[in-house]
């Protein structure tokens, strides 16, 4: 079997022990014969300033607003999480907006570039990438996890253990964890389980009705576009032709449905984060992604192939325990 059939293979595979899970536990629905075509966001970095005179960004205090009827509400005294002595809790801090964090899905960085004999300031907008074939979803052994018909990446808060395999296989570490709420409170609070994973969800409750994100409404600069997701491809290619500019997000981790523009290269961009995460206080902490160029997707390593096919029918079983639980308790769960 070649090369390229084999990763057919394990998609496929993939995509029906994920994807069965995900109508089971509610997710991924859609409605009965409709055609639903995947959407996507274009940032040109060359129109976005971070709001200046602004303490917060339009797009991050959009996003909270809209929000915030999804973000944790943790249990008042929270257990460390066996077998491990730490827990990761962001109550103190749910006001930070310079990060992510469960309370906090998009934030804005800035770095500045020297390129061609000239300093460039850049504005970055950050939060999920929404991958075409995401790792955080295909290795959830929960099936927490999915990729939706219409693009967005969501995290099912009432099936996530908060175990964070999700952001350990992703190239940005974007995932947030709260202890202290969800499942694991329910089953043995003292011994297993993290939390919650938190990221952002494209507002999906918006996305189904035909609205557009609350960031990309209240970007005051248009430098965020939503739409098909071809229709952005194109918008990115052809604004990078305009300006000699340079794409993010059309190749990395085997390709998204976000799609930077810049005028200078990523390269440049992703030396500046990383310097900047160094001098941080806690430089390992989660939540100040980089941008590597041309990052590779850990389902196409031979551990994440093994590990996902190993995940696949779990993820499906657990779901669809999850979904009798739920049906004889008479509830309905949609998960986003």
């Amino acid at each position: 079997m070649s090369l390229l059939s084999r990763r057919d293979f394990i998609k496929r595979t993939l995509a029906a022990g994920v994807a069965s899970g995900l109508v089971l536990s509610g997710l991924g629905k859609a409605a009965e014969g409709a055609t639903i075509t995947p959407r996507g966001t274009f940032y040109d970095l060359t129109k976005c300033d971070g709001c200046k005179g602004l303490k917060v960004p339009r797009c991050v205090s959009a996003c909270r607003e809209e929000n915030s009827f999804k973000f944790p509400k943790p249990a008042e005294h929270i257990e460390y999480y066996w077998p491990q002595k730490k827990k990761e809790d962001w109550q103190d801090k749910k006001d930070l907006t310079t990060r992510l964090t469960p309370y906090n899905w998009t934030f804005v960085q800035h770095v500045q570039v020297k390129h061609n004999g000239r300093t460039v300031d850049v504005f970055i907008p950050r939060r999920c990438m929404h991958c075409d074939n995401p790792p955080c979803a295909n290795l959830c052994p929960f099936g927490a996890q999915g990729k939706t018909p219409e693009g967005p990446v969501i995290i099912n808060p009432n099936l996530c253990l908060g175990g964070a395999k999700c952001r350990d296989v992703c190239p940005w570490g974007i995932p947030a964890r709260q202890a202290g709420v969800g499942l694991y409170m329910k089953l043995a609070p003292r011994y297993v389980g993290g939390g919650v994973m938190y990221k952002c969800d494209l507002c999906y409750h918006r996305v189904k009705e035909g609205k557009i994100p609350a960031c990309v409404e209240a970007c005051p600069r248009g430098a965020i576009a939503f739409g098909d997701k071809e229709e952005m491809r194109a918008l990115a290619w052809k604004r990078a032709r305009e300006i000699g500019g340079y794409v993010y997000g059309d190749k990395e981790n085997g390709g998204t449905s976000t799609f930077y523009v810049s005028p200078v290269p990523f390269e440049l961009i992703h030396e500046q984060l990383l310097a900047q995460k160094k001098k941080q206080p806690n430089p390992t902490a989660p939540g100040f992604p980089g941008m590597p160029v041309g990052v590779g997707n850990f389902l196409d390593s031979v551990n994440g192939i093994a590990g996902a096919l190993l995940v696949a029918p779990l993820a499906g079983t657990f779901a669809a325990g999850y979904a009798a639980y739920r049906t004889m308790k008479g509830e309905e769960d949609h998960g986003g």
